[in-house]
């Protein structure tokens, strides 16, 4: 039995989320039917972190288990031959012993993107959340920081969120903008289920005026996800990167040397 690792980008649009469902469209479902062509028998996908339905992946990690012996290139383009154009593994490797893609990750980097300008996209449809009122980037940045630390998220998780604790630690987060484009980077330990994108809400409404830079703060304090903003839309929200310690052999985002000196203490 060995262990191998991927990398797999998606967009997530025709899709119910990542995890398998009965008798709907997932990318665990087209991922590991794939797979299971080339390894003759059903694997069993396993993935960094799961994401909701619309939402997209620059680099999802996922691993599985698999008696079949094949070169790595099998998985990698027999896999991608399986596939829908929409679904991609990027890259293949052989997985280091006690590795795990959810468990042996340090943090998760999603990346929200807003186009804001007064018209829709034909083109980023699917892949930017349109405002047409004008952000203020630098108040949002703002508003951000107050995040920062370990708190609990309670007033930016799910009511369905099944997350035996509230609290998370989060490294950093970013406002910025690139044309007329507004960009969100987040990265955390891990995520409550809709955290990014109820976070992404609540800061386009500071972005627009409606709130006070201090609102954020004010939410945390409160814990009460009722007095937040509604969650963003889904289609704005991408997976970027997941950090491991390096000894896992997957490569380091960039964006994660912004990650405090103890969280990167593996380095």
């Amino acid at each position: 039995m060995s262990r191998i690792m991927l990398g797999v980008e998606y967009d997530g649009s025709a899709y119910a989320g990542w995890q398998w469902q009965q008798g709907k469209p997932t990318v665990q479902g087209q991922l590991q039917a794939a797979l299971n062509k080339i390894a003759g028998r059903p694997v069993t996908v396993v993935c960094a972190g799961r994401t909701d339905a619309g939402v997209h992946a620059l680099e999802q990690i996922v691993h599985f288990d698999c008696e079949a012996d094949r070169p790595l290139h099998a998985w990698l383009l027999g896999g991608n031959s399986h596939l829908p154009a929409d679904v991609r593994i990027i890259w293949a490797k052989p997985a280091i012993a006690g590795f795990h893609a959810r468990y042996s990750a340090i943090a998760r980097f999603y990346r929200y993107v807003i186009l804001n300008r007064p018209t829709s996209s034909a083109l980023l449809r699917t892949q930017a959340t349109w405002r047409h009122q004008p952000l203020d980037a630098e108040k949002m940045h703002q508003a951000g920081q107050f995040l920062i630390g370990e708190h609990d998220f309670s007033a930016f998780r799910a009511q369905s969120c099944q997350s035996v604790s509230p609290c998370r630690l989060m490294y950093f987060i970013d406002v910025y903008r690139q044309g007329d484009k507004v960009i969100i980077d987040i990265c955390a330990n891990a995520f409550l289920h809709h955290m990014v994108r109820n976070i992404a809400g609540v800061l386009m409404e500071i972005g627009m005026g409606r709130q006070a830079v201090v609102w954020t703060r004010q939410l945390l304090e409160t814990g009460d996800r009722s007095r937040a903003a509604m969650t963003a839309p889904p289609h704005g929200l991408h997976l970027a990167a997941v950090f491991y310690p390096p000894e896992y052999g997957v490569g380091k985002h960039p964006v994660f040397e912004k990650l405090p000196a103890d969280a990167r203490r593996f380095d």
